[in-house]
């Protein structure tokens, strides 16, 4: 049997809490896990680093789409396997790979599921598991504040993207693979490892995680009748649709902007930034998923 470790953010909450979990496990024979408690997602990579030093090879992450990153962050490159017990409030990782919110079905799936190698992205040199994106998504993710998210689950993402359609655009220069891709105004640069992203939104429809490539958008809409165009084509069956919305794959992108432009890295918040390097790792983690043999 696989050595088993819990590294849980305390904050969150599915079913039972992680007195179930810890029951759920021991109930499969797993009675002793190396268990490790954080109360924010960012203290996680350290945590996690004891467990591999320990001997762990199944890490079960407790927690959101914030917890899931770090520990993404964190396994490139080791032996041990990740298994999802989606406790946060988007989930999307979870979501994208079919792990539902339950603990008795993620726990079967930890230990029971199929064992694949998927890939990552990263931005600047940190990775992410479901998607990167700079202005008007980072924005969206920044005014979705936690207590808004216990107040409203998802509808909080819904309302943040209301208050931001009026931002300003910025001039983006990017390359894709060495060559220059996208010239002009930007109120949003997205980068995909999965296809959907915050409130349900499909924004990738042909994305995969396993081909070694990065879905790649642009939008460059500008006030609310411009973004609620490009919304509606996303409800009826495609972002790509949209005339404000350019879409292309690749394994890496370099883009430069005009000024300074919060961005963010699967629902986490990070320092506005000018350049950013973009690449894909292709199978660089091995993920619990769905599918029993």
């Amino acid at each position: 049997m696989s050595a088993v470790a819990v590294v849980a953010h305390s904050g969150k909450s599915l079913d039972g809490g992680l007195d179930e979990l810890r029951a759920a496990l021991a109930q499969r024979g797993v009675l002793n896990p190396i268990w490790l408690e954080v109360d924010k997602s960012s203290k996680a990579p350290k945590q996690l680093r004891r467990a591999l030093d320990k001997g762990a090879d199944l890490i079960f992450v407790w927690g959101g789409d914030g917890m899931v990153q770090r520990c993404v962050d964190t396994l490139v490159g080791s032996n041990a396997s990740l298994a999802i017990v989606p406790a946060g409030t988007a989930n999307l990782f979870a979501a994208n790979v079919g792990i539902p919110r339950s603990i008795q079905t993620a726990v079967e799936i930890g230990l029971n599921g199929t064992r694949r190698a998927v890939d990552v992205g990263s931005v600047n040199g940190e990775r992410f598991a479901v998607m990167a994106g700079v202005g008007f998504d980072a924005r969206v993710i920044r005014d979705a504040t936690p207590h808004m998210k216990d107040a409203l689950g998802r509808m909080a993402y819904v309302w943040a993207a209301t208050k931001n359609v009026r931002m300003d655009t910025f001039k983006a220069r990017i390359e894709v693979d060495g060559s220059d891709w996208y010239r002009g105004d930007a109120s949003c640069v997205l980068f995909g490892n999965v296809g959907r992203a915050f409130a349900g939104i499909e924004v990738f429809d042909d994305a995969h995680s396993d081909d070694g490539l990065l879905e790649i958008g642009v939008a460059s809409a500008d006030g609310i009748l411009q973004w609620g165009r490009t919304f509606a084509r996303s409800a009826l069956g495609s972002t790509r649709k949209s005339p404000f919305v350019h879409m292309t794959k690749g394994r890496r992108v370099d883009v430069r902007l005009n000024r300074k432009v919060l961005y963010e890295l699967d629902g986490g918040e990070r320092n506005k930034r000018k350049e950013f390097h973009v690449e894909a790792e292709a199978t660089a983690i091995s993920v619990c998923l769905p599918g029993f043999s």
